[in-house]
């Protein structure tokens, strides 16, 4: 049976979202699974250490994993990143 999160764990969750580009990410690799962390640069078109930031709070916040393959990292919704990709798209079309 699944134990009930302390507020400090959910804070860590909300906090790793809180981010308009780290929203991005999540929408995206919720879109395209396996997606690299260069192609979401290309999508995004933003900066590339500011994307890679942002990709690794939300990989310290627990909603993305990240898989090294060769020079690439292929990134992939964790179970409570998909919940909160669910969560933000009931949000949006509120």
């Amino acid at each position: 049976m699944a134990k009930d999160k302390t507020a400090r764990q959910m804070e860590r969750h909300l906090k790793g979202m809180a981010n308009h580009y780290r929203i991005e990410i999540l929408f995206l690799v919720a879109k395209h699974e396996g997606i690299t962390l260069n192609e979401v640069i290309e999508t995004i078109k933003a900066n590339e250490k500011t994307i890679g930031e942002h990709a690794r709070r939300l990989f310290n916040a627990g909603l993305l994993n990240k898989k090294h393959n060769g020079v690439f990292v292929e990134l992939s919704l964790s179970p409570y990143g998909k919940m909160f990709v669910q969560f933000l798209k009931l949000f949006k079309n509120f």
